[in-house]
This record gives structure tokens, C-alpha cells and sequence, in this order.
């Protein structure tokens, strides 16, 4: 392959994942670290529990401009304003005759879609970490689409995964 293909599928890019390959630390030691307040990792810490991020499904029902490749960025970039996260990158397919498949990359994770505007939907997932409020996109999105039917389901993502302090 090219170093231009390479650069394509994201092989040699120096991120700084590698150095953390490189670390070693045994899983009780990421514990710990998971649960040291100081750390800024992104992780939701609520009264007793630590989770990885809110996770909102959102369906689009009987919208409209769900075929349009630049309103559907335009949405992003609103629901990325309004819910404090921190954008990346846009990606973005229109298909032939119709639909649009995307997403935002987010330093809090990421923002999808794939619609079908032929009968209206668009089938959205908003994943954020951190202070990032995923929940706003709602309403962006009644906006964006021109419709009040917004259906909605929501998870903690790692919830249940660290449960006790684990001592040092």
C-alpha cells in the first residue's frame, strides 16, 4: 500500500494510543487510576458510581431533511455546541437516490446517524463522556428535522464495571 492509503485507514498516525499500549499497567493499577478524582479521563462520576458516558438513542420520526447531507452536518455542529462537547471530525455519506449515513468524532466520543428519508427517519446515537450533556440533542434535533416526534432511549455506557475502591 501507499503511505497515502496507509494515512486513509489511519495506520502510522502518531496519536499517542501506542504510548499507552506500552505501559503495562496491570488492571488493579488502571482501577485505581480509573478511580482517582484528579485523573481527567472523561469518566461520569455520580454519587457512587463511575461510568464511561451517557449513551442517547434518538429516532427522528417524520422529519424532514433527512436527505440533506450539509443540514445533517449543520445539526452536528449545533448538538455539539449545545451539549459542550468537542468536535474532531465530520464524516458524512449521501447515498444514491436517497439517505445520508455519518458521524462526529468528539473528544467525548461521537455523534451517528443513518436516515431513510423516504419515510422520514432518522435513526441518530449521541455517546458522550464527561461534563458533556448528550440529553440536549433532542431538541436540537426536533429543530433540525421539523418535527415533535423524537423518540428516545438512553444507557450508561461501563456502568457496573468498577464497583468498589480497590486499595493501592
Amino acid at each position: 500500500m501507499t503511505d497515502a492509503n496507509l494515512f486513509q485507514l489511519g495506520y502510522g498516525l502518531a496519536t499517542g494510543a501506542q504510548e499507552e499500549d506500552k505501559q503495562g499497567d496491570s488492571p488493579i493499577t488502571a482501577v485505581c487510576d480509573v478511580l482517582n478524582e484528579d485523573r481527567h479521563d472523561h469518566f461520569i462520576r455520580e454519587g457512587d458510581s463511575i461510568y464511561a458516558g451517557n449513551h442517547v438513542i434518538i429516532e427522528v420520526v417524520n422529519g424532514h431533511g433527512l436527505d440533506d447531507e450539509q443540514r445533517i452536518q449543520n445539526a452536528f455542529r449545533k448538538i455539539i455546541e449545545v451539549c459542550g462537547a468537542t468536535l474532531l471530525h465530520i464524516h458524512t455519506h449521501k447515498f444514491s437516490p436517497q439517505g445520508v449515513s455519518g458521524v462526529a468524532v468528539l473528544s467525548e466520543s461521537h455523534i451517528s446517524v443513518h436516515t431513510w428519508p423516504e419515510i422520514g427517519y432518522g435513526a441518530f446515537d449521541v455517546f458522550m463522556c464527561g461534563d458533556a450533556k448528550p440529553w440536549l440533542a433532542v431538541d436540537v434535533l426536533k429543530e433540525a428535522f421539523g418535527t415533535h416526534d423524537v423518540r428516545t432511549k438512553s444507557l450508561r455506557r461501563g456502568e457496573g464495571l468498577i464497583t468498589e475502591v480497590v486499595a493501592a
